[in-house]
């Protein structure tokens, strides 16, 4: 199976590419070329633009009634889940996601918000009748914002296009995708499947590329939503340009969460849900909780067990269905995460398993080792800046109470969790620490809920009925 590909995908039809310039897709793997893609400029912008919102003033989406959007995501969804399988393959050959990751986050993960989304559309408030406090009727709708710029980052990209693009299809929106130039595979299936679900000409564009042309996007006059996923700094540059145009905008960025383990925690189940919590998708993820706080009593025995539990983790091939950890996306996020490594070495942090070299057994690709660092503290960069691979700080707290201090000493507030065999003290907890999502002895993502961040972390909420209602504006219409 060839993954190359001549086009874009614009005004639903497969368009030639404005310029000749492309984009190799490289496996992290094997340092080798598995693909070659078009790379967008800003004229296939434009032209995406000038499609999306065609489809949006002068076409039947926006016209028609949610449930007639329902069916036809419904029929998206249907399809999709014929390709989870080939999804997951996909996207683990381009970015290096470990397969067992793909096969249970990267495809199905996606679906899974295509189905919620689509109970949560079922039963959503699209009109409702009020009486004003004067007698008068009111009619409350909620339209559709209108053309939405959907950024995704490429650590998962599926996931993260499907929580702006099926909210937004559902609302009535019309969407240009700009996929990241390290994952634009995974688009074109998706695209195959929305052209035959039936989803209208110019409704959903997708053009990927690099930075150049995610801020002629951004900044384009015919979108009127952002929705991005990705860094804090790109995030702020994001919200400075909506800000001043007055552009509805939605930002899900960086973290670095905290997993508090309590002295009565189950070490054994701590570490087997520090793994997936710490390091799914070989660190990869902004959810990432790669502050591991652990008391001065319990601390040399949670650093003991975390080194025998990250020692025992298979790396390597990220089609191998037994590697847990694959390589970084590119070589300058290896390097990227090897000067942080060298870093907290400086920084008087002691390694305790991993360090810089590449694994054992491994001569090429764009690998590191996985790595536990304790004697932390908090103030240390290692603690306070994201780095995006599988790098775990240990840092010691006195009590409950300094534990949520150190947890809460963060610009970021994404997610974390505190591992207790007392529930309604790790509820406690959950309630003091700064974060948007939370989980006791456990963490996952429940799309029926609101998921986002605090401070640095974002602005606005995915999922859940409060995902969708940031793809639609409130118009009141009263009546005598």
């Amino acid at each position: 199976m060839t993954l190359d590909r001549d086009a874009f995908f614009i005004d639903g039809d497969w368009v030639a590419p404005a310029s000749g310039d492309t984009i190799q897709v490289v496996s992290p793997h094997t340092e080798q070329v598995v693909a070659t893609v078009p790379e967008g400029s800003t004229a296939d912008i434009d032209a995406a633009v000038a499609a999306a919102r065609r489809a949006f003033d002068e076409g039947p989406w926006p016209r028609m009634s949610p449930e007639e959007r329902i069916g036809i995501v419904q029929s998206f969804s249907n399809l999709y889940a014929g390709k989870l399988g080939e999804m997951a393959e996909v996207i683990s050959t381009e970015m290096g996601s470990p397969l067992s990751f793909s096969n249970l986050a990267q495809a199905p993960a996606p679906w899974m918000q295509i189905e919620a989304f689509l109970g949560i559309a079922r039963a959503y408030p699209w009109e409702e009748s009020r009486t004003g406090v004067l007698g008068t009727e009111v009619l409350v709708r909620r339209e559709p914002v209108g053309v939405v710029a959907a950024i995704p980052p490429w650590n998962v990209p599926q996931f993260t296009i499907m929580s702006k693009l099926v909210p937004a299809l559902l609302a009535g929106c019309t969407v240009v995708v700009k996929p990241a130039p390290e994952t634009p595979l995974d688009p074109y299936l998706m695209a195959e499947l929305l052209q035959e679900a039936g989803v209208p000409h110019g409704v959903v564009n997708i053009v990927a590329g690099g930075r150049e042309v995610g801020e002629h996007l951004v900044s384009h006059p015919g979108v009127d939503k952002v929705a991005f996923t990705g860094s804090t700094a790109a995030g702020r540059k994001i919200a400075a340009v909506c800000g001043q145009q007055l552009k509805r905008v939605s930002l899900e960025l960086g973290g670095k969460s905290a997993a508090i383990v309590l002295d009565d925690a189950d070490l054994a189940a701590t570490m087997e849900g520090l793994k997936f919590t710490a390091l799914m998708n070989s660190g990869q993820a902004c959810v990432a909780q790669t502050r591991i706080l652990a008391s001065r009593s319990n601390y040399a025995n949670v650093v003991d067990a975390l080194a025998e539990t990250v020692s025992a983790m298979q790396v390597g091939d990220p089609l191998d269905p037994a590697t847990e950890i694959g390589p970084m996306v590119a070589q300058r996020q290896q390097e990227r995460v090897e000067k942080y490594i060298a870093l907290g070495q400086e920084e008087g942090a002691r390694v305790v398993v991993g360090g810089n070299g590449m694994p054992d057994g491994l001569s090429s690709g764009w690998y590191v080792r996985p790595t536990v660092f304790a004697d932390v503290d908090n103030r240390m960069r290692i603690a306070q800046e994201e780095i995006f691979g599988p790098v775990l700080s240990v840092i010691a707290f006195d009590d409950v109470d300094d534990a949520v201090r150190i947890a809460n000493d963060s610009e970021y507030g994404l997610a974390g969790t505190v591992w207790t065999g007392d529930v309604d003290a790790g509820l406690d907890v959950a309630r003091r620490v700064r974060t948007g999502t939370y989980g006791v002895n456990t963490y996952t993502m429940d799309f029926a809920a609101p998921f986002g961040g605090f401070k640095s972390s974002g602005v606005g909420r995915e999922f859940g009925p409060e995902g969708l209602a940031h793809y639609t504006e409130l118009k009141s219409i009263y009546q005598p």
